[in-house]
């Protein structure tokens, strides 16, 4: 029903028009009597086989939300009933700020992908503890905390912990965003010594709370072996709990639409079917290198059950969706933890 009667009538809008209309559509939908249930019959799957531990928490099942659906906290409520193990949040600021100008989101259909420049657009960190502390979710939230267009390289590391201790009593796991391509020189934090003096003050932080909770690094799918490399020698260094693996794309040359469709878009980072093989191979690279020391979160191109599989044998944990929820709906989800309840 989704690919042949919404999609459709959702793909006539806007990218970013449609976005804000599916949450409007959910919020109503929920003020109904008898929905939540209906939709939690619909979607999800329970078994205690789909149960995951991973960096100390108990996970319902290993699929997840990733960050840039529900920015602002805005659906998390109404998500958890879609059958998500769990749902990351943001990426959040310290300050509001409205991101890049419009449009600034597009669907490349021939490609199955979404290319998108937001720019961290956001109400800032005390809008969204506001609506963390109207919680009524039993499912794991991860907060992805980044910095203020604003706000200089060499001040970042203030923002990311204005944004750790605003949401420290309100989310489960954090995940450090410095690999979004739509904040200028964002990606230069991924640089080894920057990356690291970022993550030693969160971690040096999270020390001083009543209990030490996981922290995520997200990473590019743009990262040569060498950074790679850097990334596995900074986990070990710094003891943080796992990696993201993988944010979106910069590169275009997998792409089958047409180079001049392509270059009319513009700049922004590419998800969806086209980074599925290089976010793999991260994955497979990360968890081959390391010998498994930590934890990975495969993220990047899942459109299908297989996918998803092919995220988990190559060394991934846990995974999430986003652009294929976009294009496949919500029982993409249900399709996920079936196969892998399937293959025992």
């Amino acid at each position: 029903m989704y690919k042949s009667l919404i999609r459709p009538l959702l793909f006539k809008m806007k990218a970013e028009q449609a976005h804000k209309f599916t949450f409007g559509l959910i919020k109503f939908l929920f003020l109904l009597p008898f929905v939540r249930t209906i939709f939690y019959s619909l979607y999800s799957v329970r078994s205690q086989k789909l149960e995951r531990e991973v960096f100390g928490l108990k996970f319902k099942n290993p699929v997840g939300l990733a960050a840039g659906f529900d920015k602002d906290a805005k659906l998390f409520n109404e998500l958890s009933f879609l059958g998500f193990g769990f749902l990351e949040l943001g990426t959040v600021t310290p300050k509001p700020q409205p991101g890049n100008l419009k449009p600034r989101l597009f669907r490349v259909l021939d490609d199955e992908g979404i290319i998108n420049r937001m720019g961290f657009n956001n109400g800032g960190v005390e809008q969204m503890v506001k609506r963390l502390k109207r919680n009524y979710s039993t499912v794991i939230i991860g907060g992805n905390i980044g910095k203020n267009k604003v706000t200089p390289n060499e001040n970042a590391v203030d923002d990311y912990l204005i944004c750790f201790d605003a949401l420290y009593d309100y989310v489960h796991y954090f995940a450090i965003n410095v690999s979004s391509p739509n904040t200028p020189n964002l990606r230069e934090l991924q640089e080894k010594e920057p990356l690291k003096a970022l993550i030693m003050s969160l971690v040096e932080r999270n020390r001083t709370k009543p209990k030490e909770k996981p922290i995520l690094l997200k990473i590019a799918p743009d990262l040569t072996d060498s950074q790679l490399d850097d990334i596995i020698e900074i986990v070990a260094e710094t003891g943080i709990s796992g990696v993201i693996a993988t944010n979106t794309t910069i590169d275009r040359s997998m792409l089958k639409t047409d180079a001049a469709t392509v270059e009319a878009i513009g700049a922004g980072g590419l998800s969806g079917k086209p980074v599925r093989k290089r976010s793999t191979e991260v994955i497979k690279y990360l968890h081959e290198k390391s010998n498994g020391a930590f934890p990975i979160v495969g993220v990047g191109g899942i459109h299908s059950a297989d996918d998803a599989i092919e995220k988990l044998d190559a060394g991934a944990s846990l995974v999430q969706v986003y652009s294929g929820y976009i294009y496949e709906g919500p029982g993409l989800v249900k399709e996920i933890n079936q196969k892998i309840l399937a293959r025992g």
